[in-house]
């Protein structure tokens, strides 16, 4: 694991809460007990309450009766894998935002995680700036809000989308949205009638590339135009070639 030094900005970073005033909930689970201790001890730092778990089996248990706020999952367990965690916690319903940890760096392994119902993706060895920096996003884009936040709605046409509730709206119409298809339909709403490429969107939503795999683009563009669009005039737009844009209807 590596280190940076990223302190100031730490520290000017707002401190984030649950919405009923509670520490944020995290679960970290990985079997090596001096890093799971490590992330731990950094996550406590941030005033956040910390479980983990070094099996999946368990994990799931835990999950399942702690009900965090984010989950730093393993891909490498002893029992299951994190992808087999992952699954069945989505097929419990459950869509707490899950990071994935691990020491795998190949570029299939990153889709295949993030196209499973993962949220975000970091490998060993990772700094803790980076992976707190990770998480923080991954909370502010799901139910928990920042304390010192003021942040406004964001309005394309009759899409209204909430910063602050974490709600959209199309003419009054509520739209269910996990954390990454609203941390990507917030990024195209923040920049109407502007083509963004699929290089702009990885790293803003994902915060990294694929080496030119842009499949991940594509498929939660799929998602929103499912949700977004289904049965009305649409508003997310493709350029061939170029990227997407979002604008009024008609």
């Amino acid at each position: 694991m590596t280190s940076t030094n990223h302190s100031s900005a730490a520290t000017a970073a707002p401190k984030l809460r649950r919405a009923d005033g509670s520490p944020v909930r995290v679960v970290v689970v990985d079997d090596e007990a001096s890093l799971s201790d490590l992330l731990s001890m950094a996550l406590r730092y941030e005033g956040w309450e910390v479980k983990t778990a070094a099996e999946g089996r368990t994990a799931i248990k835990l999950i399942r009766e702690f009900q965090p706020d984010v989950v730093v999952l393993d891909v490498m367990l002893p029992d299951i894998d994190g992808l087999a965690v992952l699954k069945r916690l989505r097929d419990d319903g459950q869509d707490t935002p899950i990071l994935f940890l691990t020491a795998k760096d190949a570029l299939d392994d990153r889709i295949a995680g993030l196209t499973a119902g993962g949220d975000d993706y970091v490998t060993k060895p990772f700094s803790l700036e980076e992976l707190v920096a990770r998480l923080r996003g991954l909370i502010r884009r799901s139910s928990v809000v920042v304390a010192d936040s003021t942040d406004p709605q964001l309005r394309v046409g009759g899409l209204v989308l909430d910063e602050e509730s974490y709600e959209v709206h199309r003419d009054g119409r509520l739209i269910e949205l996990t954390a990454t298809e609203f941390e990507l339909l917030r990024f195209l709403m923040r920049n109407p009638r502007r083509v963004m490429s699929k290089a702009q969107i990885l790293d803003r939503v994902w915060s990294y590339d694929f080496g030119g795999r842009s499949s991940i683009v594509e498929i939660y563009i799929s998602y929103l135009r499912k949700k977004i669009d289904a049965g009305e005039a649409p508003m997310i737009h493709t350029v061939r070639g170029v990227g997407y844009l979002i604008k009024p209807a008609g």
